[in-house]
């Protein structure tokens, strides 16, 4: 099927799908960018239906990946110029928008080696940071990332997207604060937040035992509930006038701290 009308109903029910209700729904995640679908394929994340443009396509691969869509049962509609800006969400389309199922991972299906690193992440607001969070606990090799009283939804595209695509390589789940404390204390992991009120530098802490990396929201960072439940709190030295990093940066700085200590000692 090749699309060119705007007011085409495929085209209108991909738009409805900017509404975390709508997809929710319909238990399926939009899936932007030649990266993101590669990567969602390449961890079992199969396409229901692949939107493509090839005249927005970037580079010379996109071809076959399409053809890989098609391979594993997904419906293909391509799509004009016009209409592919239309239902995308990138600045600069690529071409490949794709209709993925979602999958709801939940703590109890958890499984995690021993002296295991985990990201807790709570109330993070913006899918940016959260895609930024999960894009370094993907290179940091961690072994899940556990989303506590979300303020944004893991499956929005601006997620996805600013992820590159990890939120699919990643064992994330969303679960209660309540829950997740009473899941570190069963699988005896210390907890590890950044405070600038402590006295501990993060590099001087032993994380290669079985660690949980706890950050907190943009605005105000981790609630009291949290703040009074780690086993240590770190400081990352802040030298010039500004008090506080990104969260996304915050914990790239602590999950790679996690990362030197481990390869030094392994």
């Amino acid at each position: 099927m090749y699309i060119t009308s705007l007011q085409n109903p495929r085209i209108k029910d991909v738009v409805k799908l900017r509404k975390r209700s709508r997809r929710d729904e319909e238990h399926v995640l939009l899936v932007e960018g030649y990266r993101e679908l590669k990567r969602a394929l390449d961890n079992d994340f199969a396409p229901t239906t692949l939107l493509y443009c090839p005249e927005q396509y970037l580079g010379e691969n996109e071809h076959a990946l399409v053809e890989r869509c098609a391979s594993v049962g997904a419906e293909l509609l391509e799509c004009s110029g016009p209409v592919f800006a239309k239902i995308a969400y990138k600045d600069r389309p690529e071409g490949l928008l794709a209709l993925v199922r979602q999958k709801r991972r939940t703590l109890a299906t958890l499984t995690l080696p021993d002296h295991p690193l985990v990201i807790i992440a709570e109330s993070i607001e913006k899918p940016g940071n959260l895609g930024s969070i999960l894009r370094s606990s993907d290179g940091a090799g961690v072994d899940a990332v556990v989303v506590c009283d979300g303020c944004t939804d893991i499956m929005n595209p601006n997620t996805v997207r600013s992820s590159i695509g990890t939120l699919f390589s990643l064992p994330v789940v969303e679960a209660s604060s309540e829950e997740t404390i009473r899941w570190l204390g069963e699988n005896h992991l210390q907890c590890v937040a950044a405070s600038p009120h402590s006295n501990t530098v993060y590099s001087d802490i032993d994380m290669t035992q079985g660690t949980a990396i706890v950050v907190g929201t943009e605005k105000f960072g981790l609630s009291e509930r949290w703040m009074n439940q780690p086993d240590t709190l770190v400081r990352i030295p802040m030298l010039g006038q500004v008090d506080s990093l990104n969260v996304a940066c915050a914990t790239t700085i602590l999950l790679y701290e996690a990362v030197r200590q481990r390869s030094s000692t392994g």
